[in-house]
């Protein structure tokens, strides 16, 4: 439920920023040990990203989020930041404007050249997204035995490392078992 807010306050508030969906919840066995390990797995990856973004992990609802225990000071966290007016397309507000005349036609062409790396941005954002999931989809089906397979090939290798320490490295070792 808190996740689910913070999630749709930061696409409230950072309309021009992608923000990552949070890990889907399954309809059925949601209960089941083995999805619930798999979605804090992949919640703490999430916040891992979210920490480390220049810009969201500095947002005062996001620091409300990670910081507040005390359900009281949760619900005035969480009304001030509903009540943020700073939101959407009000961010423009912040913008400054040049003091010195700008030349028309230079405008227009910086505006045309920022319009047409939009919209291939977008176009293409879209097409990976579409083709990372289709990928996943798949991985996580077909895949999954083989990539299983192959992990434990890695850790039989880490494992032969280990057993000739005066050549083995620690630090590689434990890349290769990771």
């Amino acid at each position: 439920k808190h996740f689910d807010w913070l999630y749709n306050r930061l696409l409230h508030k950072f309309t021009v920023i992608s923000v990552p969906h949070l890990p889907e919840k399954q309809a059925t066995g949601r209960f089941e040990e083995d999805f619930i390990e798999k979605r804090k797995r992949r919640l703490i990856l999430w916040m891992n990203h979210m920490t480390s973004h220049p810009v969201l992990s500095q947002y005062e609802g996001f620091e409300h989020f990670l910081m507040c225990a005390d359900d009281k000071q949760w619900k005035l966290g969480k009304r001030r930041a509903e009540k943020d007016e700073m939101v959407g397309a009000h961010f423009m507000l912040t913008l400054q404007i040049p003091n010195e005349h700008q030349d028309l036609q230079d405008v227009e062409e910086r505006i045309d050249s920022f319009k047409a790396f939009a919209k291939k941005m977008d176009d293409s954002v879209m097409q990976l997204t579409h083709v990372a999931s289709e990928l996943v989809r798949k991985h996580l089906g077909g895949f999954r035995k083989e990539f299983q397979r192959l992990g434990n090939a890695f850790q039989s290798i880490s494992q032969a490392f280990m057993l000739d320490p005066p050549h083995s490295s620690e630090t590689f070792n434990n890349a290769i078992s990771h």
